[in-house]
């Protein structure tokens, strides 16, 4: 167990630091609403991600491969609501251009200052995560790979999640402190208006490319 744990964390760690949904969300609300955002919107993330893991654990992960409704279900609920994270972001930066006053007092759908705001980031990391199926894909397809063999599934399932909510932990953290350290030196509204505008447009691509894969699949 002890070998298979190394090797997964090694080939997890590579995929974490991978750009994708999860840590756009984490840098876009860490630059745009400062690091305590961010730090809330990771543990949206990690909470998706023990979801997953308990899932993939009972076999219930099964059922995305198993069943095609299931899967294109949460598949357009997923790009339906990044539709609306990247919409959010666009018309949240189009205001603060046309009148920078709302700026400071908008605190957009996936953050701001205060116990709302974060629970708004936190609700917005769930949310991303959850709403993938190839969230739960990839738990699914990766951990049994690294189960020894007459190891109880359920047991190792639940060591290499948490290994892995470990990783994007440290990640996360990483790139939340870095993100709010370059808006804390870059205090230009401008840059933040684009940094909304970049992350909007990319989490349009995301919406479309969890669509695509669905034509893909029936191709």
């Amino acid at each position: 167990m002890f070998t298979s744990a190394l090797a997964f964390a090694g080939v997890a760690a590579l995929i974490n630091v991978t750009p994708g949904l999860d840590t756009l969300l984490v840098l876009r609300t860490s630059v745009s609403h400062g690091r305590q955002a961010g730090l809330a919107a990771s543990l949206g993330v990690l909470a998706g991600c023990l979801v997953w893991g308990f899932a993939t654990a009972v076999g219930l992960t099964a059922l995305l491969t198993a069943s095609r409704v299931a899967y294109d279900t949460l598949r357009v609920a997923g790009a339906a609501y990044l539709v609306w994270l990247g919409a959010s972001a666009l018309w949240r930066s189009r205001r603060a251009a046309a009148e920078p006053e709302l700026e400071a007092l908008d605190p957009g759908p996936v953050g701001g200052s205060g116990p709302r705001g974060w629970w708004a980031a936190f609700r917005a990391g769930v949310g991303t995560n959850l709403l993938n199926p190839k969230a739960g894909v990839f738990y699914m397809s990766l951990i049994p790979q690294f189960t020894p063999h007459g190891a109880s599934v359920f047991t190792s399932t639940l060591v290499f999640t948490s290994i892995d909510i470990v990783e994007l932990a440290l990640w996360y953290w990483v790139v939340s402190g870095a993100a709010s350290a370059l808006s804390e030196r870059i205090r230009r509204p401008a840059f933040r208006r684009r940094m909304e505008q970049v992350s909007g447009v990319a989490f349009f691509g995301f919406a479309a490319n969890l669509l695509a894969e669905g034509g893909r699949k029936t191709a």
